[in-house]
């Protein structure tokens, strides 16, 4: 079955805010969403940032990425979910560190995810 682009964003939207989700859970301390209208708007707005900043970023940083051999990664992952926590303050992030590990929760979420439905 192909897929359009449209089902793909849907797609991150729905894994964005499921990795949200689980990142508030196992990170409590560090990362406040109040109820799920905020896990849904956070979602929908880190799957934008990811859809339209996040390969510019990439792009400038690759000697980066490749020098430090795809680690770099989870520090532009960080800096994502930062920036949906300053865009939209009722997801609070307590510093750029729970952005980190919250980065990497939501890249094993999307991971496990896209495994599952490639799968079917």
């Amino acid at each position: 079955m192909k897929q359009g682009p449209i089902f793909r964003f849907f797609i991150s939207w729905f894994v964005s805010g499921l990795g949200l989700w689980v990142a508030s859970r196992l990170l409590d301390e560090n990362i406040h969403a109040n109820n799920y209208t905020v896990l849904i708007v956070a979602g929908l707005l880190l799957a934008v940032v990811n859809a339209i900043l996040r390969p510019l970023i990439i792009l400038l940083s690759l000697p980066a990425i490749v020098f430090t051999l795809g680690l770099f990664i989870i520090v532009i992952n960080g800096l994502m979910v930062l920036l949906v926590s300053v865009i939209y303050p009722s997801l609070q992030v307590s510093g750029f560190l729970a952005a980190m590990l919250a980065g990497m929760v939501i890249g094993l979420v999307n991971y496990l995810v896209t495994t599952i439905l490639e799968k079917q």
